[in-house]
């Protein structure tokens, strides 16, 4: 059994500026040296099926009157479920320098913040998470359909089984204390993005201020960090993460590196924990925002970056790291936040925090089999 050394760092005035690029210390590194690819070509091999992201239109039918909405998954009955922050919204005043959060005198959301879609005409089903969040970011939907959400206001993680939305079953982090996780005491400081395995091993994007991932076992125990104390890789807000199962790796939205990372995940084997990440870049991928994946494909977006870079989606082959196609709606994303692919792999979705948006795209089959 590999040991992992997890150390505290002093937090020293780290301002937290939303959505935006911002400087922080390299807590850990990863693998002894980057396997960068740098790969323009757009075109499938000859022999792999690319499914192509096609907006359907029309959809939702109807406005769902909801605020920025920060995060999409899906459930096993195949229906999109989105984190919103109704009135909230993330500016310059909501952290001060040390990240603390500074409104809580509004106290929690009174709105329900979690709603679910019906696929067909994006109507809301049911929804709830009243009174429970501050300031939404990340959701995800675990095999077994619990609910795992982040709220970077109180740097917290928190799931809910199927069948209590009440009461989290396991929660990691501490209400409103912004901090370094270590064994005994495991803080987290503005937490992002979730991903958990069919094993239950858990990983979270921790995030604009640590710039790690943390894997915990299905118990909420704090296993080991990525990138590690001893390696050469760093993040810069890792702002979401995605699990290919079948290649054992972790898929990391590195928004402000401008990139995507995958890790080892280290759920098969400890071994392969010490093979270098692979690194994905390419000049047109600019700040990636988010992250999803499907059998070996990535799904991702980029934001908001300069005037040359254009907001769009990427499809990229996780095995051989490069861009397979991109794609967007009829109209262009704005400013789009996260994403979600159905486990059958029919449909994606894309949420935007500006306009408060969700965007329903079919995965079709665009190349044939030469």
């Amino acid at each position: 059994m590999w040991s992992f050394l997890l150390i505290l760092v002093t937090f020293n005035g780290i301002t937290c500026e939303p959505e935006t690029v911002r400087d922080n210390l390299d807590y850990f590194n990863y693998g002894n040296e980057e396997n960068v690819l740098k790969n323009l070509d757009l075109h499938a091999p000859k022999d792999e099926i690319v499914l192509r992201p096609q907006e359907v239109k029309d959809w939702p039918q109807q406005s769902l009157n909801v605020g920025q909405i920060t995060a999409v998954s899906i459930n096993s009955l195949g229906q999109p479920v989105i984190f919103h922050r109704a009135e909230r919204v993330w500016d310059e005043s909501t952290f001060n320098e040390s990240n603390v959060y500074q409104n809580l005198d509004k106290g929690p959301i009174i709105e329900d913040t979690i709603l679910v879609l019906d696929p067909h005409t994006g109507s809301v089903l049911h929804s709830w998470g009243a009174y429970a969040f501050y300031m939404p970011h990340g959701l995800t939907i675990d095999h077994h359909d619990n609910v795992w959400v982040t709220d970077v206001a109180k740097h917290q993680v928190f799931k809910y089984t199927p069948n209590n939305h009440k009461y989290p079953s396991l929660t990691i982090g501490e209400a409103f204390t912004a901090g370094y996780p270590y064994r005994r005491r495991v803080l987290l400081c503005m937490p992002t993005s979730v991903a958990v395995a069919t094993t239950g091993e858990i990983f979270v994007a921790d995030g604009y201020c640590n710039n790690q991932i943390l894997k915990f076992n299905a118990a909420g125990t704090l296993l080991f960090a990525i990138p590690s104390f001893s390696d050469t890789l760093t993040l810069n807000v890792p702002h979401s993460v995605t699990l290919l199962e079948n290649l054992d790796i972790v898929c990391v939205a590195d928004r402000e590196n401008m990139r995507i990372v995958c890790p080892q995940a280290g759920l098969k084997s400890y071994i392969k924990m010490l093979e270098p990440a692979t690194v994905i870049e390419d000049p047109t991928l600019g700040r990636v925002f988010a992250v999803a994946s499907h059998g070996d494909m990535i799904y991702a977006v980029n934001g908001p970056t300069s005037q040359n870079i254009a907001i769009r989606g990427f499809t990229v082959n996780a095995l051989y790291g490069n861009i397979l196609d991109t794609w967007e709606p009829s109209t262009g994303f704005s400013n789009p936040h996260s994403l979600a692919v159905t486990r059958n792999g029919s449909h994606l979705y894309v949420t935007e925090i500006g306009p408060n948006k969700i965007w329903k795209f079919e995965l079709t089959d665009v190349y044939d089999k030469k």
